[in-house]
C-alpha cells in the first residue's frame, strides 16, 4: 500500500530536518534507546523490541518490492514508522512486522502464520509464482531492529567473516542442477528445479549492559540471523530441529502449504560499545587498502598536473611577461644602439605567434553565451550542494544509521541554493553582453531541473507499471514540486535580481571590433581532440572511488567511506582545474582565443567518460535482467551524467576564467 504524503507536510519535515542536523548532539533517529525486562525500568525503558520489514531488492533486477506484495506473514496492527524524503525518493517503505520480541526473552520455534496456495486457486497461482520470482532473482530482505540492520553473517574466503545487510527470500535450483549462491549453504538443496524458500529465522540479539556503565537498563549493540528451510507438518507444534527443507517444485501440480517461523536468543557483550555497534557491519566490508590505493593514484595525477602548471606559470608564463613587457620598459631617454633595436626586431619577428597576440579577442563574447550561461549558474548550484553535503557526511550527520538524510540534505541544499545559481548566471549573462535577462533567469530555474525530473517522472512511471515500491507516490512528486517553483525559482529570480544589478565583470583588455582570423591548428590543439583529452585525468582520479558509488546505488552495498569520498572531491576538483588550464595555455598559445565553452567542455567531459564506465559496470559487473531494469538503470545514470556534467564544466570553466583573467592582467598592452 503506497502512501499518500501531504503537500504542506512534506514541505516542513525536509526543512526542519535540514536544520536538525546541527541543532543537537543526537541527530534525529539516533539516540540511543534502553531496553529492559519488565516496565519497572521506567518510561525511558521499553520492554518489545520492535522488528521493522523493508523493501525486497535484488542485484538482478532494479525494481524493489514492498514486503506485503510477497504474500508473507502480515503484521494485524500494522505500523508504518514516519520516513523522511530521502527515504521515499529510495523507494524505502519501513512497516512494522508480526515477529514479537520481548527484551530477554528467548523464543524457541515459534509459529508465526501459515500460507497454503491451492492449484485450482488462480490468485494464489499468481502469489506463489510471484514468490518463486523472488528466490529465481534472489531478492533479499532488510529488517530493522533499533534503527539498526539484521544481518546475515557467513564465512567468506580466508576465513574471513561477511556481514549481509539482508537475507534471501530462498534459493532455486535449476533444471540442469546449477544452484544459486544462497543453495550453498546446504547441501540438502540438490532437487533440480525445485525452489527453496527460507521460512525460519534463527535470530540472536546482542545488548550491552548499562549496570557498568551507570545508566538504567540495557542497549542493542548487534542483530544477527540465520535464514533456514524447514518443512512443518503441523502448524500448533512446530519443529525446527533438522527436518526435510521447504520445498516448492517449479511445476505448481499440487497445493503447497508454508509455516513461518522464528527463534530468539540474546547474548550479553559489554565490549561493544552502542557507539560502535556499526563497526562488525562495515568492517567486514573489504576495500580499505583499495581506498587508499586510489587515493595515492589520484594524488601522483594531481602532483604531475601541479608540477605541469607550476612550470607554465613559474618559468614559461614569467619569461613571456617579461619579454613582452621589455619594450614598454626600456628607458625612453637614452636612445638604443643600432645593436639594440635589431636585438628587439629580432624578437618581434620571433614572437609573432603567441598568447598575447590574441589579447584583442581572448574576452570576446561566446556564441549561445545565454546557455553557457545558464549551465555554469546550475554548476555552481550543485558545486555548493555537493560541497556541503559532503562535508556534514564527513562529520558524521548522514552516516547510513540516519537513513534518508544524504538524499533528504542533498534536495533540500538544491532547493536553497537556487539564489547564487540565478546570481552567477545573471552576472555571466551581463558580462557576456546579454540583455534578455526574463530568458536567462527562467532557463536557469526551469532548463536542467526540468530536464532531471522529466527523466524521472519518466522512470517513475516505470515503476508505477512494475508495480515496484520504488514508484514515488503522487504526494510527493507534487511535493517536489512545490519545493522547486515555491523555493527554488524565486530564490532564483531573487540571485538574478541581484546579479543584473551589479555591473559586468571588469576584463583586464580591451576587445577588438574585428576578429582576429585563427591560424591552422595542429591535430592536438583543434577542438575536439583537445575536449576528449581534457576528461582522461579527471576520470583517472576517481574511477576507482565511482566503483564503490555504483555498487552502493545498484549492488546495495553500504557506503560509508565519506572520508575518502571528500578527499577525492577535493582531488578532482584540483584536477579538472589543472587540466583544463594546461590546455587553455596551449591553446591560445596556438593563438586560439576560442576559450569559453572549451573551458566548460574540457572537464565537463569527464562525464562521458563516467557514462562509458556505467555502460562498462553494467555489462561486466551487474547481473540485471529484463527491460523495464535497464531502462531503468541507464535513465537514472542519465540523470547522474547530466549533473556531473555540470559539475565538473563549472569547475573548469571558472579555473580557466581566473587563469585568463591573471595572466593578461599583469601584461602591458598599448
Amino acid at each position: 500500500m503506497k502512501r499518500r504524503i501531504h503537500v504542506s507536510v512534506m514541505l516542513v519535515y525536509s526543512l526542519v530536518s535540514f536544520f536538525c542536523l546541527c541543532s543537537a548532539f543526537y541527530l534525529p533517529g539516533l539516540a540511543p534507546v534502553s531496553f529492559c525486562e519488565d516496565a519497572k525500568g521506567g518510561e525511558d525503558c521499553q520492554t518489545v523490541i520492535q522488528l521493522f520489514v523493508n523493501r525486497l531488492d535484488s542485484v538482478e533486477s532494479v525494481l524493489p518490492y514492498e514486503y506485503d506484495v510477497f504474500d508473507f506473514c502480515k503484521d494485524a496492527q500494522e505500523k508504518r514508522p514516519s520516513e523522511n524524503l530521502g527515504q521515499v525518493l529510495f523507494g524505502e517503505r519501513i512497516e512494522s512486522s508480526p515477529y514479537k520480541i520481548n527484551f530477554k526473552q528467548d523464543v524457541k520455534c515459534q509459529a508465526v502464520c501459515s500460507k497454503t496456495y491451492k492449484k485450482d486457486n488462480k490468485e494464489d497461482a499468481t502469489k506463489l509464482e510471484f514468490l518463486k520470482m523472488g528466490m529465481q532473482l534472489n531478492y533479499q530482505h532488510h529488517w530493522i531492529i533499533d534503527n539498526m540492520p539484521v544481518t546475515w553473517c557467513y564465512d567468506v574466503e580466508d576465513g574471513q567473516k561477511y556481514c549481509n545487510p539482508g537475507f534471501p527470500v530462498g534459493c532455486l535450483v535449476t533444471i540442469d542442477g546449477r544452484a544459486k549462491d544462497a543453495c550453498v549453504i546446504n547441501s540438502e538443496f540438490n532437487k533440480k528445479n525445485t525452489f527453496y524458500v527460507f521460512n525460519h529465522v534463527d535470530i540472536k540479539i546482542t545488548y550491552h549492559s548499562g549496570a557498568e556503565e551507570g545508566w538504567r537498563g540495557a542497549r542493542l549493540v548487534a542483530a544477527t540471523l540465520e535464514p533456514k528451510s524447514i518443512k512443518q507438518t503441523d502448524e500448533k507444534n512446530p519443529n525446527c530441529e533438522g527436518g526435510s527443507p521447504m520445498e516448492v517444485p517449479g511445476p505448481f501440480d499440487s497445493d503447497v502449504s508454508i509455516v513461518y517461523t522464528y527463534s530468539v536468543t540474546f547474548e550479553e557483550n559489554n565490549s561493544i560499545k552502542w557507539a560502535s555497534r556499526w563497526d562488525y557491519i562495515l568492517v567486514s566490508m573489504p576495500h580499505t587498502n583499495i581506498q587508499w590505493f586510489s587515493i595515492m593514484n589520484s594524488l601522483v595525477i594531481v602532483l604531475f598536473l601541479s608540477g605541469m602548471v607550476a612550470m607554465i606559470m613559474l618559468r614559461t608564463l614569467h619569461k613571456d611577461i617579461a619579454r613582452y613587457n621589455q619594450v614598454d620598459q626600456a628607458d625612453l631617454i637614452k636612445l638604443p644602439t643600432t645593436k639594440e633595436i635589431s636585438s628587439i626586431i629580432y624578437e618581434d619577428a620571433q614572437e609573432e605567434s603567441g598568447w598575447k597576440q590574441v589579447h584583442g579577442d581572448v574576452f570576446r563574447p561566446p556564441r549561445k553565451g545565454m546557455l553557457l550561461s545558464v549551465f555554469l549558474g546550475q554548476g555552481t548550484q550543485i558545486f555548493i550542494m555537493t560541497f556541503i553535503t559532503l562535508f556534514l557526511a564527513c562529520l558524521g550527520f548522514l552516516s547510513p544509521a540516519n537513513r534518508g538524510a544524504l538524499m533528504t540534505c542533498a534536495v533540500v541544499l538544491w532547493v536553497l541554493l537556487g539564489t547564487p545559481a540565478g546570481y552567477v548566471s545573471a552576472r555571466l549573462y551581463k558580462t557576456f553582453g546579454g540583455e534578455k535577462w526574463k530568458t536567462n533567469v527562467l532557463l536557469t530555474a526551469l532548463l536542467c531541473p526540468g530536464i532531471v525530473f522529466a527523466d524521472f517522472f519518466l522512470m517513475n512511471l516505470i515503476l508505477w507499471v512494475e508495480g515496484s515500491s520504488a514508484a514515488i507516490p503522487f504526494g510527493t512528486l507534487v511535493a517536489i514540486l512545490a519545493l522547486w517553483f515555491g523555493i527554488s525559482v524565486p530564490l532564483t529570480f531573487i540571485g538574478a535580481y541581484f546579479g543584473f544589478k551589479k555591473s559586468a565583470i571588469e576584463q583586464p583588455v580591451r576587445t577588438n571590433q574585428i576578429p582576429r582570423q585563427i591560424p591552422e591548428q595542429s591535430f592536438f590543439t583543434k577542438p575536439i581532440p583537445g575536449i576528449v583529452m581534457g576528461g582522461i585525468l579527471p576520470f583517472g582520479c576517481i574511477f576507482i572511488q565511482l566503483f564503490f558509488i555504483l555498487n552502493s546505488i545498484w549492488s546495495h552495498q553500504m557506503y560509508y567511506m565519506f572520508g575518502f569520498l571528500f578527499l577525492v572531491f577535493i582531488i578532482l576538483l584540483i584536477t579538472c582545474s589543472e587540466a583544463t588550464i594546461l590546455l587553455c595555455y596551449f591553446h591560445l598559445c596556438a593563438e586560439d582565443y576560442h576559450w569559453w565553452w572549451r573551458s566548460f567542455l574540457t572537464s565537463g567531459f569527464t562525464a562521458v567518460y563516467l557514462f562509458v564506465y556505467a555502460v562498462h559496470y553494467f555489462f561486466s559487473k551487474l547481473q540485471i535482467v529484463g527491460a523495464a531494469s535497464t531502462i531503468l538503470y541507464f535513465g537514472y545514470t542519465m540523470i547522474m551524467v547530466l549533473i556531473f556534467f555540470l559539475f565538473t564544466g563549472t569547475i573548469g570553466f571558472f579555473a580557466c576564467f581566473w587563469f585568463v583573467n591573471k595572466i593578461y592582467s599583469v601584461v602591458k598592452v598599448d
